[in-house]
């Protein structure tokens, strides 16, 4: 081997609930995995206050504590878990290589990807002042907060169609701003929106600015045909125009949908390359929660196990 080179059973990219509990597993199954964070330890959790539907906790939790609990786990079981980022990868043989920020080359017989997705924002200052203050990304995740108060939600696709729905059965009005004319949504989610006597959308609208100093007070919009503004009073903001999955890195060898989600083959974590395996956001636009991401970390794992074995490796 070369000097300089690390060679590894299993690594682990990204960190967050899939990647952890990919830790935890893999640990417990003497992999001896070691987990490179990325730029974001912990995910998007990591930006979330109160976590309330994941199970275990019945008080809820605070993200950022919770990927503490998660990390501490991981490492009990022999995790080694490194502060770094991976900026390329080579999965051109049998042996993985990946090559770290400050240069160094690692190599992995097996490799789980779990770098997540990022939620793409509007851009304003005061959506950013205002995140985790009645600003989100994520209905499911925290509309149970604003449950009989009025919130907007920007967005034309199904996502924000999805997430107007959800909030429609718990809030009394819902104000739906879409920049056009029409919805990008599926016609079936067109139909049930518009049915929706508590959803109002306003039609070729722009947020300016949300307003409220420790919390959500209100939305100034503006009509990009009019050019009227006007201000709706709202306690929750939420955003839905979509995530980017962070998997630029591996275009040039695993398959991708159209928007960057990795592929996995049928009810498994595997991927088109042999020994390397998908799981967590980076690979789910549908769900995108943590339960669901950790569940895929055990997946990916328990593949990534099974595929050592008949490899021979462990």
């Amino acid at each position: 081997m070369t000097e300089g080179i690390e060679k590894l059973k299993c690594l682990i990219i990204g960190s967050g609930p899939a990647g952890y509990t990919a830790a935890v597993y893999a640990a417990r199954a003497n992999l001896q995995p070691v987990l490179y964070t990325g730029r974001e330890p912990g995910g998007q959790l990591m930006i979330t206050t109160d976590v309330e539907n994941y199970p275990g906790y019945p008080d809820g939790i605070m993200g950022p504590q919770m990927m503490e609990d998660f990390r501490k786990q991981a490492e009990r079981f022999g995790t080694e878990v490194r502060y770094e980022m991976i900026s390329k990868v080579d999965f051109s043989g049998p042996v993985h290589k990946v090559w770290t920020e400050s240069g160094k080359e690692v190599q992995a017989d097996s490799v789980i990807i779990s770098t997540g997705a990022s939620a793409k924002w509007l851009g304003l200052e005061s959506e950013k002042r205002l995140t985790n203050k009645g600003v989100s990304a994520c209905a499911v995740c925290d509309g149970f907060f604003f449950r009989g108060q009025e919130v907007a939600i920007v967005g034309g696709g199904d996502t924000a169609a999805e997430e107007a729905l959800y909030l429609s059965k718990l809030c009394p009005r819902v104000h739906m701003l879409v920049r056009r004319d029409e919805l990008r949504a599926s016609k079936i989610m067109q139909e049930r929106v518009l049915k929706s006597e508590n959803i109002t959308i306003h039609w070729n609208t722009e947020a300016l600015e949300i307003l409220g100093e420790q919390e959500v007070k209100g939305v100034r919009i503006v009509n990009n045909q009019t050019k009227v503004e006007s201000v709706i009073p709202v306690q929750g903001f939420f955003v839905a125009i979509g995530h980017k999955p962070n998997t630029d890195i591996f275009k040039d060898w695993l398959d991708m949908d159209n928007t960057g989600y990795i592929i996995t083959k049928g009810k498994t974590a595997h991927t088109n390359i042999e020994g390397v395996f998908a799981s967590g956001d980076a690979q789910d636009n549908v769900y995108r929660q943590a339960v669901t991401a950790a569940g895929t970390g055990c997946m990916a794992a328990l593949d990534a196990e099974r595929y050592l074995t008949e490899k021979g490796i462990i």
